[in-house]
Formats: structure tokens, sequence, C-alpha cells
């Protein structure tokens, strides 16, 4: 008798938890127009309105009061360019659930625009800050203002007034060819600056970023950067840390320390964002505003019409998330770097292949496996430097680990 091959809601279980991040576009507009940006939409001076933010705070309040608090990330446009007196607004229907410990905030902005009063609000709801820069000047030459001007001495202005009043944050930079071939100069910069912790976003082509004269890295530069990326985290790992070493660190201590099965039962967070008019999106921020009648714009529901705890309970009816977890099945079956990875983004799924039920991308390439690569590189070569030393081939996890390529 043949087995009934699971519907799509128990697929869609399978592998998704409720969310544990909510994305926010509290407005379209950007102060910056960055060369490498992929929001269509980023003139458009479209706010949140108050009654979005009520709505959204109502169902996030319906979500179970077991486990971790729900992130609420604040992410543009530039979500400053509100005002503080708007965006205290837009966190004020949260205050409640962040006051019992149920939601914490976090705004991602490119700092320009920070200010005492920003920083007083920052530091009154409790926001975690993340300040969006490439590096020094040379290698953010790319984040440029309205008129094609650098922006780069404004942020640097920004990231002043947070340490003065000590506010903690962290770093996305961009890797472009600006930053690719230098990961030692990058990394010092945003140490020295005083981040806490950075995340290196390889440049991707994603969105309206299409412009054939850009180049993303290749998988050689990849593991180059990240070989010397590793390098560095192990010399000056305590000055800041790196999202993607981190991330393999922990993979690789749960699966040396027999706690593997912790990591394999982990599922992926639906990521709902929520646009500026309460259309909310579901698996990318990067799929929100784009236009595709395929897929209704990707739209899963409205917050002013539908609770996201009934929007994520209609989500395996979605046709691009029914393709999605088409993609992660065969990911599965089919990827020798799964077991770590955990599959391919869904944004460059599909603005790289077209369809979200495809599998690898130039993001795994570059991002997922490189990082793999260049870790197994960095270790084959100790092991061998070690032996010709006439030395114990015998390194501390944390510092050095020596991974083989996930299967």
């Amino acid at each position: 008798m043949r087995t009934r091959a699971p519907g799509w809601s128990s697929r869609y279980e399978q592998w998704l938890a409720a969310p544990q991040t909510v994305v926010v576009q509290p407005t379209t507009w950007c102060n910056l127009d960055c060369r490498y940006c992929y929001l269509p939409y980023r003139k458009l001076k479209q706010q949140m309105p108050a009654t979005v933010a009520r709505a959204l705070a109502t169902s996030v309040a319906q979500f179970g009061t077991e486990g971790p608090a729900v992130g609420i990330v604040w992410h543009g446009g530039e979500p400053l360019a509100v005002g503080p007196q708007k965006f205290e607004a837009l966190l004020a229907p949260f205050e409640g659930l962040r006051q019992a410990g149920r939601v914490h905030h976090h705004v991602q902005t490119n700092a320009t625009l920070v200010t005492d009063t920003w920083c007083d609000l920052f530091t009154a709801y409790a926001v975690r800050v993340g300040v969006s820069i490439d590096g020094p000047a040379a290698m953010n030459l790319d984040r440029v203002d309205l008129r094609g001007k650098p922006a780069f001495d404004r942020i640097q202005q920004g990231i002043g007034r947070l340490r003065e009043r000590d506010i903690p944050f962290s770093a996305i930079a961009v890797v472009s060819s600006l930053g690719i071939t230098a990961p030692e100069k990058l990394l010092d910069f945003l140490a020295d600056v005083g981040c806490h912790s950075a995340g290196l976003n390889l440049e991707e082509v994603e969105g309206v970023n299409v412009d054939p004269g850009r180049r993303p890295p290749t998988s050689e530069q990849a593991e180059e950067f990240w070989r010397r990326t590793f390098t560095w985290a192990r010399h000056h790992g305590g000055r800041m840390t790196v999202r993607e070493v981190e991330r393999l660190a922990e993979y690789l201590r749960l699966s040396r320390s027999g706690q593997r099965a912790e990591w394999d039962e982990r599922r992926l967070d639906p990521i709902p964002t929520v646009s500026v008019n309460g259309d909310v999106v579901l698996l990318s921020p990067e799929l929100a505003d784009t236009t595709d009648l395929t897929h209704d714009n990707f739209r899963a529901g409205n917050i002013l019409k539908q609770s996201l705890t009934e929007i994520l309970a209609g989500a395996s009816r979605l046709r691009y998330v029914r393709d999605f977890l088409t993609g992660l099945e065969r990911c599965q079956s089919e990827c020798g770097f799964f077991d770590f990875c955990r599959g391919a983004q869904a944004a460059n799924r599909y603005f790289e292949n077209g369809s979200l039920a495809t599998t690898e991308t130039h993001h795994c390439r570059v991002t997922r496996q490189a990082l793999v690569t260049a870790l197994s590189t960095l270790a084959t070569e100790d092991s061998e430097e070690t032996k010709e030393k006439g030395g114990s081939t015998c390194r501390s996890s944390k510092n050095s680990p020596h991974p083989t390529r996930p299967s």
C-alpha cells in the first residue's frame, strides 16, 4: 500500500517555527541612495500609520507566552527618517509587551540621523541598534546620499554620538569589490569604531540591484575572504564577534559535544515582514515591495484585516511558500552542505534563479559553502604546519575548530 505524502500544512510545520523575528517597515523612504540597494521604493515618502502598529502589537500579543521574546526589527527605508516623535508613536503599542519581556526592539539604521533625542529614545525603550556601514571610507563609497555625495562622515558622526551616550551597537557591512580583498582592514575598522558584533553580507543580486556593471564576489574570492576572516577572529575575537564565524562555531560545538540533534531540530523563522500599509510578506524581507503578479506580490495577508496568527495559519496555501518548501526538501536531498546551511535563502532563490522551488544560489556558494571550505582549508594548513614542527595536532576547538564538509 502506497504511503500518502504529507500535506502542505504538515510540511510547513516540519520546516517552519513560530516567528521569533518580525520585520517592520516604518517608512519606504531612505535619505541615502546606496548603489547596491535592493529596495524599489526607497525614494517614496510613505510612512506607517499608527493603526498598523497597533494592529501588529495586538497580533504579537496573541503569540504564546512561552519561549524567548519576539524581536521587532524596525527596518526601512531608513527607520530614523520618520523622526523620533513618529517613531515613538509606533513603539507605544508594544510597550506593555516590552515591559513584560515578550518583545524587544531592534533598529537597523545608516546612523546619519542619530541625535541626542534619538539616543534618549533608544535608551528609554531599550532599542538594540544596528548600524549599516561597509568599512573605512575607501570601502564605503557605495553608500551615498540622494545627491551622490559620500555618506561616510555623517555615518561616523552618528556612531560617535552612540558611543558618547554608551549605547552599544552592532554593524552590518555589505562586502562588495571594494572590501572583498581586505577583510582585515574591514574588521579592524569595525572593531575600532566600537561594534560589539558584525554581520558580513557579501553583495548579492536581488531586488533592483541588478546592475550588470556590479560584479558580486566570486567563490574563490569569498573563500579567501572567509579564510582571512577566521584568522582575524582567532587573534582578535575578543574585540568583536563576527556573525558568520559564530554561527559555524556553534554548529561545530553542538556536533562535537553530542548535541547535534539540537541543531537539526531547529526550525526556520518565517520572518513576517510588515510593510507601511500593513501588507505581510513571509520568508524574506527582501521580497517585500517586489512586484510579481504570479505570487500576488508575495502578500500573505494584511495586518489590518487578519492577525499574524491567522496569516501564518494559511501560509501553507500560498504558492510561493509551497515552492520554498519544495526547494528546502530538494536542498536537503541534494546538497552536501545542508546540515549546516539549512537551505537556500528564499529571496536569493527568487532573484537569482527565478523560482523559490530551486536550490543552490550564488549566495549559497559565497556565504555558506565558501565559509565551510575556508575553515576546512585553514584547519588543514594548521595541521600540516604543526606536523612539520613535530608538535601535537591537538588544538582548542573554540579557537580553531577543524571541520569537515557537512554531510
